[in-house]
C-alpha cells in the first residue's frame, strides 16, 4: 500500500557551491522546506535579488523508509528549473517552477544516500516566466515527499498527475461519472475497485472490474453550485490482488454544468451566476512563495470575506492545497501558465509542457472553468506569426486534453480589439487600468461596450484592473497619488461601471493582496506592487476591500473609511461609509448628521471638523467607529515622498492656464511648443521604442501610448528604475519651462 514519506526537514543549503557535493556538507546552512532564498531580497526593491543556481543536500538511511518495491521523489514546486542527483547520479531535469514533478529513485538508492537538488532561477530564453511584474522566487518552496509504492501502482510518471481522471456528466436529475485509472506494471489477475462517496462519506456507487475505465451512475445528483453550495463527492480507485489492496488513489469532484454566454455572462447549472472577484499572487511579506497550509487557508478566508465568487490564479500553477480550497469553498477559478509579457521563440516547448502539467494535475477540480493561455503576451506586438502559432498549439492542446472546459487569454490594454490573437481562445478578457496608467476611470465601462458592440458573439471580461495605495492620505485624491482615498474612489467607480454590465463574463480585481515585484520603485515602498485590497502581510484591509464587501456580501456590516486619516485641516471634511444595508446614519460626538440611503452601497457625509470628533456609523444593528482631529497644517506623515524622488506635486508652481510637471505628457506633446521642448533638452526623459525598462519590458507603441497618460512628475519618478535620475534643479528647471507653455483653450 502506498505511503507518503515527508522529506521536508533539515536540508543543507547554499548559494556558494559550484558543483554537486559527494558528501553532506557541514558548513552549509540548515533549512526546512518549504524554502526560498529570495524571501527578503525579492521584496526590497532594486531588481537585484539573487538569481542563479543554489544547492540543497540531505542524507537518508534507506532503513528509515517504509518497505516498498518502488520509490519516487516528488517535488511540488522547484523554481524555476531543477536537477536531481542521488549518490552523485543525475536522475532528472525539470523546467517550470510551479508544478509537481516526480523522479523514480528506486535503482539509485543504497543503504546510505545523499540527495542533492540543484535549483536555478537564473534568466534564460527557454523557461517561462522571464519578463513579468512580479518576483521569480527561487527555491524548493513547496513540499518534497518520497512516495513508497508497490511494483504495481497507480501512475506516478505522467506529468505529475494523480493517477485518475474523473469526468462527471449531468443527465437530467442524475449524473454519469466516468473514472479513468492509470496503472503502472499491471499484472494478470489484478482488478480495480471503483467507489463514489457522498460528502458525508457514505458510499453511493461502486464497481469492481479489470477495466481501467468505469462509468458509475449517481442518481438524484447533488450539484456543485459555487459559493452557494460547493458540494463535493469523492472518487476512489483501489488496485487489488486477491484480498490485498496494493495501491489506492482518490479525488474529490463536483458535478456541475456551465456555459459562458456573450450576453448573459457566466451561467452555472443553468442559472446566471455573475463572476465578480479577484486575482491572487501566492507570495507573502518576509516569506516569499514558501507558504504553509495556514497561509493558504487565511488567504481563502479573506477572499471569501470580501464576497468574491471567482479567483484568477495568476500567473502560474498554484499549490494543490489552494485548488482544493477553491473546490471546497465554491470559488470559480481561472487557472493559467506563466506564458507572460514577452513571447520567446525558444520557449514554445516549455509552454506546452507547463500547460500539459497544469491540465493533467488539475483536471479533477470542479472549481476550474477556464485554462488561461497567456497574459499580456502581445506587449511587443500581436501579429508575430510564431506567437500566433504558439497560441493555436496551446488552444488545441487544451481542447484535446480537456473537452469540458474553455480557453481564455488576458490581453494587454493596447492590443487591438480586432487582433487575430483574440480569435484563438474561446473567451477573452482584457487588463485595463484607465484611471491609473493613463486615461481616467470613466473610460472603463464604455470601452467594454465598444468591444461588445464590435464582437457581440465573443464573451468579454476584465482580467485585471486596479490602482496602488499605501498609507498615504488626502481629502483631494488625484490619479497617481498612491493614497488610500484615491484607490477607494477608483474602485467605487469601477464597481459601478463593470458590475451592472452582465454581458461581462468575469471581472477580476488586480490584486487581492499586495505582492513582491522587486523591480518596482513606486509609492514610497520599493519592491512591491501595492494594488492589493489588502497589505502584503495580510494585516490591513484597505478601504477598497470594504467597497467590494458592500456589493458582494449579504451578512450585514458597516465600515467607516479613512480610519488611518485622522488629522485633517479643512473645516468640513468628507467621510465615506460602505455598507450592504440600504440606510446608514452617521453620528459625530453622539449627534446625528442624518440618515442616507444608497442603492450603490456608498454613502457620503459632510462632517464639521473641529477639535476631536468621534464618529460612529450605524446601519441596522451594525456599528463602526473612527476619530477625526482638526489640525492647522497638513500632517506631512500622510504625504507620499518617493524614496527616489526629489520633489513632489505640492512643491510645483502651476500658473492658471499653463502647463506644469503635474500635467500629462500626452497633453503637453499635443502642443507644438511642448513637443519641441521634449524633443530638445528633455529627450532623455523618454525611453525610446525598443528600450528595455524596469522588469525587462521592452518599449513598444502600446507602452509609449500608455506612458502618455502619466504626469511628467510621476514619469520622472518611475524613470529611476531605468537609471534615469533627475535632480531637484532638473525638475524645477523643467517646470519653469513648462510654466511658459499655454494650455489649449
Amino acid at each position: 500500500m502506498r505511503t507518503v514519506y515527508n522529506f521536508n526537514a533539515k536540508w543543507a543549503f547554499t548559494k556558494m557551491a559550484t558543483e554537486v557535493p559527494t558528501e553532506l556538507p557541514k558548513l552549509w546552512d540548515w533549512v526546512n522546506l518549504p524554502h526560498t532564498w529570495n524571501a527578503l531580497d525579492g521584496q526590497d526593491g532594486g531588481n537585484d535579488y539573487y538569481r542563479g543556481t543554489c544547492y540543497y543536500a540531505k542524507a537518508l538511511d534507506k532503513l528509515d523508509l517504509p518497505e516498498a518495491d518502488q520509490y519516487y521523489l516528488e517535488l511540488r514546486g522547484a523554481n524555476s528549473s531543477a536537477d536531481v542527483y542521488v549518490n552523485g547520479q543525475h536522475l532528472a531535469h525539470h523546467d517550470g517552477g510551479y508544478s509537481t514533478w516526480r523522479v523514480n529513485i528506486t535503482d539509485a538508492l543504497q543503504r546510505d544516500n545523499l540527495f542533492v537538488i540543484a535549483v536555478d532561477n537564473a534568466p534564460n530564453d527557454r523557461v517561462y516566466p522571464q519578463v513579468a511584474d512580479f518576483t521569480f522566487y527561487g527555491g524548493l518552496y513547496r513540499d518534497v515527499n518520497i512516495l513508497c509504492v508497490s511494483e504495481s501502482h497507480f501512475d506516478l510518471d505522467y506529468f505529475g498527475g494523480p493517477g485518475l481522471k474523473v469526468t462527471p456528466e449531468i443527465c437530467g436529475k442524475d449524473a454519469k461519472v466516468t473514472v479513468e485509472a492509470f496503472v503502472t506494471n499491471a499484472k494478470m489477475g489484478q482488478r480495480l475497485r471503483y467507489t463514489l462517496r457522498a460528502a458525508c462519506g457514505c458510499e453511493v456507487a461502486s464497481l469492481e472490474t479489470v477495466d481501467t475505465t468505469a462509468v458509475l451512475n449517481l442518481p438524484d445528483v447533488h450539484l456543485w453550485h459555487g459559493r452557494k453550495d460547493p458540494y463535493l463527492y469523492t472518487a476512489q480507485v483501489e488496485l487489488l490482488e486477491g484480498d490485498t489492496v496494493l495501491d489506492a488513489v482518490s479525488a474529490r469532484f463536483g458535478c456541475r454544468t456551465f456555459q459562458i454566454d456573450p450576453e448573459r455572462g457566466f451561467i452555472l447549472n443553468g442559472e446566471e451566476y455573475p463572476l465578480r472577484g479577484v486575482s491572487r499572487h501566492q507570495d507573502r511579506w518576509g516569506i516569499g512563495n514558501a507558504l504553509l497550509p495556514e497561509h493558504h487557508t487565511e488567504d481563502m478566508d479573506l477572499i471569501c470575506e470580501v464576497g468574491a465568487t471567482t479567483i484568477r490564479l495568476a500567473h502560474y500553477q498554484h499549490d494543490q492545497f489552494f485548488y482544493d480550497l477553491c473546490d471546497a469553498r465554491g470559488m470559480v477559478v481561472w487557472a493559467e501558465i506563466p506564458y507572460i509579457s514577452q513571447h520567446m521563440p525558444t520557449g514554445r516547448e516549455n509552454t506546452i509542457s507547463q500547460m500539459t502539467e497544469l491540465i493533467v494535475q488539475n483536471y479533477n477540480h470542479p472549481s476550474i472553468v477556464v485554462w488561461g493561455l497567456s497574459n499580456e503576451i502581445t506587449m511587443k506586438g500581436e501579429d508575430d506569426p510564431d506567437l500566433l502559432e504558439n497560441h493555436r498549439i496551446l488552444n488545441d492542446l487544451c481542447h484535446k486534453m480537456d473537452k469540458t472546459r474553455l480557453t481564455t487569454v488576458a490581453a494587454v490594454s493596447p492590443c487591438p480589439i480586432n487582433s487575430e490573437y483574440l480569435t484563438i481562445p474561446d473567451v477573452v478578457s482584457y487588463n485595463h487600468y484607465f484611471g491609473w496608467y493613463g486615461g481616467d476611470t470613466s473610460m472603463n465601462g464604455p470601452w467594454f461596450d465598444k468591444f461588445h458592440k464590435a464582437h457581440p458573439e465573443k464573451p468579454i471580461g476584465c482580467s485585471e484592473y486596479g490602482c496602488e495605495a499605501l498609507n498615504w492620505h488626502t481629502s483631494q485624491p488625484v490619479q497617481g497619488d498612491y493614497t488610500e482615498e484615491y484607490q477607494a474612489y477608483y474602485h467605487e467607480e469601477l464597481i459601478k461601471q463593470l458590475y451592472p454590465r452582465k454581458f461581462m463574463w468575469a471581472t477580476h480585481v488586480w490584486n487581492m493582496f499586495d505582492f513582491g515585484a522587486d523591480a518596482r520603485s513606486e509609492g514610497g515602498e520599493n519592491g512591491q506592487n501595492h494594488k492589493g485590497l489588502m497589505t502584503f502581510d495580510r494585516k490591513y484591509k484597505k478601504d477598497s476591500f470594504y467597497a467590494y464587501k458592500a456589493w458582494l456580501t449579504d451578512e450585514p456590516f458597516v465600515h467607516l473609511c479613512g480610519k488611518r486619516y485622522v488629522d485633517r485641516v479643512e473645516d468640513v471634511t468628507k467621510v465615506t461609509v460602505y455598507s450592504n444595508l440600504p440606510q446608514v446614519e452617521l453620528f459625530a460626538n453622539g449627534v446625528s448628521l442624518g440618515k442616507q440611503e444608497s442603492a450603490d452601497h456608498f454613502f457620503y457625509f459632510d462632517v464639521p471638523n473641529a477639535g476631536e470628533t468621534k464618529l460612529e456609523a450605524v446601519a441596522g444593528d451594525c456599528r463602526d467607529q473612527s476619530v477625526l482631529r482638526k489640525v492647522e497644517t497638513f500632517n506631512e506623515a500622510y504625504r507620499l515622498r518617493e524614496k527616489n524622488a526629489v520633489l513632489n506635486w505640492f512643491d510645483i508652481t502651476q500658473p492658471e492656464g499653463y502647463f506644469s510637471l503635474n500635467d500629462k505628457l500626452s497633453d503637453i506633446l499635443a502642443t507644438t511648443k511642448g513637443k519641441l521642448l521634449f524633443m530638445g533638452m528633455f529627450a532623455k526623459l523618454l525611453p525610446k521604442k525598443g528600450d528595455t525598462v524596469a522588469g525587462g519590458f521592452e518599449m513598444n507603441d502600446g507602452m509609449m501610448q500608455m506612458m502618455g497618460g502619466f504626469t511628467v512628475l510621476r514619469l520622472t519618478g518611475m524613470m529611476g528604475t531605468m537609471g534615469l535620475n533627475f535632480t531637484k534643479e532638473d525638475l524645477l528647471d523643467m517646470n519653469a519651462k513648462l510654466n511658459k507653455i499655454k494650455k489649449p483653450q
